[in-house]
């Protein structure tokens, strides 16, 4: 599966514990990452500064869904999941 063009849902959603150039303690749950450009797009992509978890995370159909509010809500619901109890 490709990226959706101008989604950007796994750069909101999920919170990010590692340091982002730019957010050195991460990024929280549902916060854009201030590595996205105006088209959603990472402006790290290819780049060795790109968390590792970024580069790790790849489109699926279980993660994005059919439409971009689609992954968002799936990806939400991970968040939920995933999280500490």
């Amino acid at each position: 599966m490709e990226c959706r063009i101008g989604c950007g849902a796994c750069c909101i959603a999920p919170s990010i514990s590692s340091p982002i150039p730019g957010m050195p303690d991460g990024k929280p749950a549902g916060v854009r990452c201030i590595q996205m450009d105006d088209a959603n797009r990472c402006k790290l992509f290819g780049k060795p500064d790109r968390p590792e978890v970024c580069r790790r995370l790849r489109p699926e159909p279980a993660m994005c869904g059919s439409s971009r509010d689609e992954a968002m809500a799936m990806l939400a619901r991970l968040e939920v999941l995933s999280a500490p109890r």
